[in-house]
This record gives structure tokens, sequence and C-alpha cells, in this order.
């Protein structure tokens, strides 16, 4: 049994049973960062501050919600947004910051690919973090039907009917998934469950586990620089730290993070005050209504670029269904980011700016999902219909052609020069 003694105070007190010094050491004063690394890597800061964000406003709006297609409409739109004091505040403050934790998301996801982030080691940090994606997806879904507006409706009406191309099992899922043979009460009370319970608590354990895996391999950075952490550790702490590589993550690589959280803040509550009508779909502000389907259905925009590789594919081929292909298309481009770790082939880890071909690739990348983006919210009629299936053929050779080929030969290039 541990040995006790008396405490001087009430921190020395929990110290001796909860290791407080030792827990300090390990998660903030002794957990080393590369000195070589920009505001980008302030993102993950920003994404915890996005979520807690989420979790507070959510509980404001969980005590006046209703999750019933009779009162669910109203108690958006009147209770909360009118009758409740700051309700409208509360209401914006979760839209906006639904919107731009995809934007973060999307700005980590970026980074971690152009400075190759995801080798060397880092392949478990790298999965954590898409699968922090799928779970926000999924997160985000789930709110968007909570509103029960003409767009939430649509939407799952859409996105649900998806689950029955799945072999042998479709029929059944979608109606699993419902609880009903069309989306009804029973299905909102289940996206409910999902968005105030499950998810927030799946998505809590893969926070946790996604900052766990950068213990081993550490963070990466802007040189893609191989550091003996250990060794140049040893030097700050001995007052050399000019000479060191790396900076504690408390108090000095926080409060960079902190300042760049900061000029977010700013940004976010501008959004918030003066712009949250993007985030918010005008026809949802129409209550849902079955016996109206609204003349263009789309979902929010960080969903855009992957709906616009589902439909984009409009026509037969062989005994294959535009609809069949549109749902394999749609599969693999919800997945394929799992696999970047192998689909690169390549050991070089360095900024994509070192990299060549593969700087090309990452920007044609980008563009393309912007694309997509754009044109997942037109109508797909005439040249938009072909300009969308060309960008998700683009998108879908990118990673599974391209990516592999440009990267075996930098491999090849890289084996030489050794």
């Amino acid at each position: 049994m541990a040995q006790f003694e008396k405490a001087n105070s009430v921190y020395e007190w929990l110290d001796q049973r909860l290791a407080l010094t030792k827990l300090t050491k390990v998660l903030m004063t002794e957990y080393w960062i590369p000195k070589n690394i920009n505001f980008l890597w302030a993102m993950g800061v920003v994404l915890m501050t996005m979520f807690k964000i989420l979790l507070i406003s959510g509980i404001f709006l969980l005590m006046y919600y209703k999750p019933d297609t009779k009162l669910a409409f109203d108690s958006v739109n009147y209770t909360i947004m009118q009758e409740v004091w700051f309700g409208w505040l509360w209401r914006h403050m979760h839209g906006v910051a639904a919107s731009v934790v995809f934007l973060v998301i999307y700005i980590h996801m970026f980074t971690g690919i152009y400075y190759g982030s995801y080798k060397r080691g880092r392949e478990m940090i790298w999965l954590s973090g898409m699968l922090l994606f799928v779970t926000f997806s999924a997160e985000a879904f789930s709110g968007y039907m909570l509103p029960w507006g003409q767009m939430s409706y649509w939407a799952a009406q859409v996105i649900t009917n998806l689950f029955g191309g799945i072999p042998f099992i479709g029929d059944e899922l979608v109606i699993w998934i419902r609880g009903n043979f069309y989306v009804a009460d029973a299905t909102l009370t289940r996206f409910f469950m999902l968005h105030v319970l499950l998810l927030p608590l799946v998505i809590m354990g893969i926070i946790g586990l996604h900052f766990y895996s950068l213990r081993i391999p550490h963070v990466n950075n802007q040189e893609g620089e191989e550091i003996d952490f250990d060794a140049e550790a040893e030097k700050f702490k001995a007052g050399r730290k000019a000479e060191a590589k790396v900076i504690p993550f408390w108090p000095v690589f926080i409060s960079k993070d902190l300042f760049v959280l900061g000029v977010f803040m700013i940004f976010y509550f501008y959004l918030v005050f003066y712009h949250y009508n993007f985030a918010m779909d005008p026809i949802n502000f129409d209550p849902a209504n079955p016996m109206k389907t609204p003349p263009h259905i789309y979902p929010e925009w960080y969903f855009l670029w992957s709906y616009e590789v589902l439909r984009g594919f409009f026509f037969d081929v062989g005994p294959l269904s535009a609809m069949d292909i549109g749902l394999m298309a749609f599969g693999i481009a919800n997945v394929i980011f799992f696999l970047m770790p192998w689909l690169d082939r390549s050991p070089v880890v360095a900024p994509a700016h070192k990299r060549g071909p593969f700087f090309i690739w990452f920007w044609v990348l980008l563009v393309d999902m912007i694309v997509l983006t754009i044109w997942g919210k037109l109508p797909p009629t005439g040249i938009n219909a072909w300009i969308g299936f060309f960008a998700s053929i683009t998108f879908l050779g990118l990673l599974l052609v391209a990516l592999p080929m440009i990267t075996k030969q930098e491999a090849k290039r890289a084996g030489g020069a050794a």
C-alpha cells in the first residue's frame, strides 16, 4: 500500500491520492511539442472549443426543445427564438458552431495531408481523427433533423433511403433506422437520442483516443523532421531553451494556441451576430410537410462534396443502375480518406511543396472538392450534371489511382537518392 504523509495543503492531500503532479507533467508541462510549427497546429484546440460551445449551447436548447413531430418546429422557431430570453443567441451559437466545426475539421484534415502527418508511426492519429470526422458528421446530420423543418424532413428521407442500397438487409435496415416505414415521430426520437446522448459520448471518447495517440509518435512539424524528443526535452529542462527543438505544451505552446483561438473566436462571434443565416437553410423555416417536396433537396454545405459524388453518376452502366453506381461511389468517398497512410506509398515525410508531383496532386484534390461542394447545391440538370460527373470521377481517380502512382515514383526516387 502507498505511504501517505501529513499534507500541508489541499493540493498535497489530493496529490498523494490522485498523482496530480505526475498527471500535470504527462499532460502539460512535460508534454513536448516541436518548435517548428505554425498556426495551423492550433486547430485542435479550436475544435475542442467549438465542441464545448456545442455542448453548452445544446444543453440550454435542450431545456425547451420538444422531440415530438407536432411540437418540435414550434419549440425551436417560437419558444426558443421568440419567448426565451436570449434563446435566439443560443440557437445562433449552436447553428453557427455546427458549421464552423466542419470548417475547422477540414482545415485540420488538409493540414495533416499537406505535411504528411499520417505517416511514420502516426497512422493511429490519422485514423482516430477520421473517426472523429465520421462521428461529427453523424452528430450534425442527427441534429439537422431536430428542427423538423422541410429540409430536415426531406434530407432524412433521402439519407435514410441510402441504407436501402445495402444488399440483402437494406430494406429492413431502413425500417429499423426510421422506426417506421416512413420518416415519422419514431425517427425523430431516435435521432434525438443519438444527437443529445450517444454520439456526444462517442465523440468525447474518440477525442481522448486522438490525444492519447499523439503521445508515442508525438506531433509532426513543418519540415517533417524526425526529432529525438527525449534528447531535446533534456536540453530544454537544462536551460538550453534556444537550442532545444521542442517546447512544453504548458505554458509555452498553449499560449500560442490561445492567441489563435482568440482571433478565431472574433471570427466566430462575427458570424453568430451578423451572418448566422449561412448556417440555417431558409427552406427549413417551413414546417415539415410530407405532402410537399421541396424543388431541390440538398444537405448542409459540409456534406455537399460527398452528396455530389452520390448523384454524380446519372446513367446506367451495363447491369448496374445509376443509383447502384452512385451508392458505391458514395461509400468509397466516405471511407477513402481512412486509407491515406496506405494509399501514399512514399516514406518521405515532408510538406507538399517539397514533394514535387504530390504538391500538384494536393491542390487539384482541394480544388476538385470545392467544385463538388459548389455543384452539390445546384440542380443536377444539363451542364451541371456533367460537371458533377467529371468532378466525381476526378475525386475517385485522384485518391485511388493518382496518389499511389505519384507516391510510388517518389519512393523510388527517395530510394535512389539514399
